[in-house]
């Protein structure tokens, strides 16, 4: 295999004319996005500078206190991002709190059984095996979770009469809400599920085209993005339907009544 070709930053600036000319077509049609791309794409560059010196640093240390750390601090990001897209959220910290501990429970979970029981890296906190699986099955979870959550909680504002009516003919909290708790669930899981399917068919997955870049075998890179599915669809299953049910246990008392109150 050729080693991965080298890439100065006047490769990255003739690359940005893609996105300036992007930006002029939808200032154009006076789409009000141009200010967003554009901030968008100076969050990518810097964002993304500042972590690859910070990978860096973590690979040539390999100390599990900075490992944890770059965990630590991913996982209150992930939490701030599922607060930050719902449209109803709990009073106090309560949302924050909910995505965090779902995180926690699933991502971590999965990531440390891909870590200890499939990879097996030496020791098992490697930074270069552990950051990047646990950064993608955490990514991934977190869009999952917060999509459900606030459809969810939409559901439950737009259907308030509906629930309350069925709660009062004798339903429980989780049969009332039922039908919308398997449209959240659906609606999060269908997109690891389409990209599944399609994987190698129409798109070549991010981690396995980063490993051919970089001159690994593509057999090899493969498996590890077989692996790697899998992992994030555990992560995202268990992790939303976690969510959903603190979510539910959060909303309705002891005496099965909604509380819509316990939003901000």
């Amino acid at each position: 295999m050729n080693a991965a070709i080298g890439l100065d930053y006047w490769d990255i600036a003739f690359s940005a004319t893609i996105v300036a000319g992007l930006g002029i077509l939808l200032a154009y049609y006076r789409l009000g996005v141009t200010r967003s791309l554009v901030v968008a794409s100076v969050r990518l560059v810097i964002q993304l500078q500042v972590i690859g010196y910070v990978l860096k640093f973590l690979f040539a240390e390999g100390k599990l206190v900075y490992v944890a750390a770059m965990a630590f601090i991913m996982l209150l990001v992930a939490s701030r991002e599922i607060v930050a897209r719902q449209k109803h959220r709990l009073k106090g910290w309560g949302s924050f709190g909910l995505g965090a501990s779902t995180l926690f429970v699933s991502s971590f979970a999965v990531g440390l059984f891909g870590l200890l029981v499939v990879v097996k890296p030496d020791p098992w906190y490697l930074p270069q095996y552990a950051i990047p699986l646990l950064g993608m099955i955490m990514s991934n979870t977190m869009s999952a979770i917060s999509l459900s959550m606030d459809r969810l909680t939409s559901a439950l504002v737009d259907n308030r009469a509906i629930i309350e009516q069925r709660l009062a003919l004798g339903q429980s909290a989780r049969e009332a809400t039922l039908p919308y708790l398997r449209d959240c669930i659906r609606t999060g899981i269908m997109p690891v599920v389409n990209s599944m399917a399609t994987a190698g068919i129409v798109a070549l997955p991010g981690m396995m085209t980063g490993q051919i870049l970089a001159g690994a075998s593509p057999t090899e890179a493969v498996k590890y993005q077989i692996i790697i599915w899998f992992f994030i669809a555990g992560g995202v299953g268990f992790g939303m339907a976690t969510a959903l049910k603190l979510l539910e246990m959060r909303l309705f008392d002891k005496r099965q009544r909604l509380r819509l109150d316990r939003f901000a």
